[in-house]
C-alpha cells in the first residue's frame, strides 16, 4: 500500500510498505517552480511512485532528482524518470557523479555537488552535505532544505515496520532495535562505523533540522539536532564497540 503525507510546506512523503520484508520505502517530493524528487525507489516501484507523483504535480515537470548514494532504492529508476521528465537532472555528490551515476544514467548528466554547495528550486534553497560512508558508500551525501528545515536523511534514522508517516515522538529506541536486528541477521554490516562517523553526524546535526525525513520509517519532526546526536550515540553503542574489538 502506498500513501502520501505532507510533512512540511510543499513537501510530501510517498511511502510504500513491503510486508514481506517489514520495511517501508519513502520518496519525497518538493513542489516548487522546479520540482524536486528525493529518492526514486527501485525499478519495480517506478509505476507506483510515478502514479503518486501524478496526484501532486505533472510528473513531466520534475526538474531535480536527488539521492544520497548509488543504490537501487535511492536511484534505481533514475533512467525511467529521465524518460518521463526529459529536463530532469540527478543531484548527487561530485564523487557519485564521476564514479557511478553518469555511467548509469548518461542521457542527462547529473549535477555533481560539493560539501556546503547550495542551489534553488524557486522558493526552496537546498544545501548539500557531503557525508562519505554516512549512512554508507563513499559517495554518500544528504540534502538539507534551508527554507523549511527538512533534512532528507536517506538511511539515517532507519526504522523497520509499518509505522506512522510523521511523528513528534523520539524514534531513537526504534532505530536502535532495527540496527540490532540487522546486526543479528544476513544484513549485518549494513552501516559502517569509522573514525569519521561521529564527526560527520555532528556536522549534520549542526544544521539544526526541524524535520528529519528518513527513507525507512517515520519522519521525525522536532529537535532534529538532538535526534541526529542520539543516532550517533546508537551507532557508537551498537557498532562502535564491535569496530573497536575488531581492531584489537
Amino acid at each position: 500500500m502506498t500513501n502520501i503525507t505532507e510533512i512540511a510546506p510543499d513537501t510530501y512523503r510517498i511511502n510504500t510498505y513491503v510486508p514481506e520484508i517489514d520495511l517501508g520505502f519513502s520518496q519525497f517530493l518538493v513542489k516548487d517552480e522546479e520540482p524536486l524528487l528525493f529518492h526514486t525507489g527501485g525499478k519495480a516501484l517506478f509505476p507506483i511512485v510515478h502514479e503518486a507523483v501524478s496526484k501532486l504535480i505533472d510528473p513531466s515537470t520534475v526538474r531535480w532528482v536527488g539521492f544520497s548514494h548509488f543504490e537501487a532504492d535511492e536511484c534505481g529508476s533514475l533512467n525511467e524518470w529521465h524518460q518521463v521528465a526529459p529536463n530532469s537532472t540527478g543531484v548527487v555528490s561530485m564523487v557519485g557523479k564521476l564514479v557511478s551515476v553518469d555511467d548509469f544514467a548518461p542521457k542527462n548528466p547529473a549535477k555533481g555537488m560539493i560539501d556546503g554547495e547550495e542551489f534553488s528550486t524557486g522558493k526552496h534553497t537546498f544545501r548539500f552535505l557531503q557525508t562519505p560512508h554516512v549512512p554508507h558508500n563513499w559517495e554518500a551525501g544528504l540534502l538539507f532544505d534551508t527554507t523549511t528545515g527538512v533534512l532528507f536523511s536517506s538511511d539515517v534514522l532507519h526504522q523497520n515496520g509499518d509505522v506512522e508517516p510523521l511523528t513528534f515522538d523520539s524514534v531513537t529506541e526504534r532505530v536502535k532495535k532495527t540496527l540490532i536486528d540487522f546486526q543479528a541477521g544476513p544484513l549485518a554490516g549494513y552501516l559502517p562505523y569509522a573514525v569519521e562517523t561521529d564527526a560527520t553526524l555532528r556536522r549534520v546535526a549542526a544544521q539544526k533540522p526541524t524535520t528529519v525525513a528518513t527513507m525507512h520509517g517515520s519522519v521525525y519532526t522536532g529537535d532534529g539536532e538532538r535526534a541526529i546526536l542520539e543516532y550517533a550515540e546508537v551507532l557508537r553503542e551498537v557498532l562502535g564497540a564491535a569496530s573497536q574489538a575488531a581492531r584489537i
